[in-house]
């Protein structure tokens, strides 16, 4: 009898908070034809039926079984370099992206999304602890997670859970020889630091890398599992093939795409946004511009190198929409999770620059998706505008699979709109410390709503920006005094952040 009690408790639960329509002309139909009442009439001799068909007939309407024992499937999508606005649905109308613009549209887009370390190691940390690189440690590519830390990462807590766990892809934290595949149900990832896009199969047929994890997803999502499960996938494009004089190497199909299109250069490209850069930058072991030299320094590479990132990105689109329709054919679709977004942004020429590191909007600027089937609107997609962080990955899957955070972690649920309203995020800290002078100038710094402060703390020189007005950071305002009084706030808040996030 408790069973039934417990029973009609959540369904009532379930009626209260999601009644409808046609629920309640159901309802009227029962009382106009009596049912209900000759019920009601014999509760107390026959209450054990009573409660089995209100029931069965209320979860016909609410899935009770469905909702109440269903965790959803996971799965993380994470691009290598794609910046804020490689992405049709983001503004861009060049780039063709129709599958991961769909997705935005039918899910949440978070047009505010930023990365606390713009550098793949550094940022891929972060997203499987949620925490800034000043707590998690891992500031270089040969720092390998410690096994206490490892376990606290999301996959590692979704398994202890119960999860079947899958990675696929460039795993990106620490040598190769430390990943934790053993941990893994399934593991498809390279044993390199950074894959190739060309590769051979056993045939030797040329096989693109894009198209090698598309390959490992379909497969993985055709294994028989008795279990959710939470695949994390990282794709390398649209990283550059950093020792390949080409740079950028997409699909041949993509070749002829965006071939009659000019690619209009960015407001920052020309010389004088480069000779306004601090004198420090213009060391030639320069990281940053000797890449911008390989990349974009004649008017032909910059067309060719840019149409080729962006080919990069189409090989993924597809991909994106090969998944979802393996989903639908499992039958998957209804109750997994699908996240999307990049490691951390990229420059295209702006300032002078190529490649991430700084605290510029194209190094440190997203896109991020989180379609959740439950949550389907009739008004279609989300469009959320609060600040959204690398940090918050973990906690939002946790949040979603019913589990607890750990409380190392320094990130917050992005799906639960209630808190993040309440609790309004209106800045974070910026830290990239890889390196140093003279190949990549430690930065770091305090990015807000509509403003920004850095420091480059080798030489304590600061830069401000009101990015409202000046949303492609032309004019430093460090010395404006129109600013001073935010200026004084900003560096009291970076005093703050530096302590607070270790």
């Amino acid at each position: 009898m408790f069973f039934w009690f417990s029973l009609c408790g959540t369904v009532l639960y379930r009626m209260i908070t999601s009644i409808d329509f046609v629920f309640l002309a159901d309802l009227t139909f029962l009382f106009n034809r009596g049912l209900i009442k000759l019920f009601m009439t014999h509760w107390f001799s026959n209450y054990r039926f009573f409660i089995v068909f209100v029931s069965l007939f209320l979860m016909s309407h609410f899935d009770v079984f469905a909702q109440v024992e269903k965790r959803p499937n996971i799965i993380f999508l994470l691009t290598d370099d794609q910046r804020w606005d490689a992405l049709g649905v983001m503004g861009n109308k060049i780039i063709k992206t129709p599958q991961l613009d769909d997705l935005a549209k039918s899910g949440t887009l978070y047009r505010n999304a930023y990365v606390t370390t713009s550098i793949c190691c550094v940022s891929r940390a972060s997203i499987l602890t949620g925490q800034y690189e000043s707590r998690h440690k891992i500031n270089d590519f040969v720092t390998s997670m410690s096994n206490e830390a490892l376990m606290q990462t999301y996959p590692l807590l979704l398994k202890k859970a119960g999860y079947d766990i899958g990675f696929i892809g460039k795993y990106g934290v620490g040598n190769p020889g430390d990943q934790p595949k053993n941990e893994y149900d399934y593991w498809m990832c390279t044993d390199k630091h950074q894959p190739h896009y060309e590769n051979f199969n056993k045939n030797g047929d040329l096989v693109h890398y894009t198209d090698i994890v598309e390959n490992n997803i379909l497969e993985y999502l055709d294994r028989p599992k008795d279990k959710p499960f939470c695949l994390s996938v990282s794709f390398k494009a649209p990283h550059a093939e950093d020792n390949d004089v080409r740079q950028f190497i997409p699909k041949k199909k993509y070749v002829d795409y965006y071939k009659d299109v000019v690619i209009p250069e960015p407001e920052t490209f020309a010389s004088k946004y480069w000779d306004s850069l601090p004198a420090f930058f213009k060391f030639k072991e320069n990281i940053a511009r000797e890449r911008w030299k390989m990349r974009f320094d004649t008017p032909e590479k910059y067309q060719e190198m840019v149409k080729n990132y962006y080919r990069l990105i189409n090989g993924v689109d597809d991909a994106v929409g090969d998944l979802r329709k393996k989903l639908k054919e499992k039958n998957l679709d209804k109750n997994t999770i699908i996240i999307f977004m990049g490691d951390n942004g990229m420059y295209l020429g702006e300032h002078g620059l190529a490649g991430k590191w700084f605290g510029h909007e194209e190094s440190i600027r997203v896109p991020m998706i989180i379609y959740d089937p439950r949550m389907k609107s009739k008004k279609g997609g989300r469009n959320i505008y609060d600040i959204a962080l690398n940090i918050d990955i973990a906690p939002t899957i946790l949040a979603a699979a019913g589990i607890e955070k750990n409380k190392n972690m320094q990130g917050v649920n992005l799906l639960n709109f209630k808190e993040l309203k309440k609790n309004k995020r209106d800045s974070f800290f910026y830290e990239h410390t890889f390196l140093g002078s003279p190949k990549l100038p430690s930065v770091e710094g305090v990015v807000g709503v509509g403003i920004k402060y850095l420091n480059y703390t080798e030489y304590n020189y600061d830069e401000m920006y009101d990015l409202k007005k000046d949303p492609h950071e032309k004019h430093n305002i460090i010395n404006d005094p129109k600013y001073s009084k935010q200026r004084d706030l900003l560096k009291k808040a970076y005093v703050d952040f530096k302590e607070r996030v270790k």
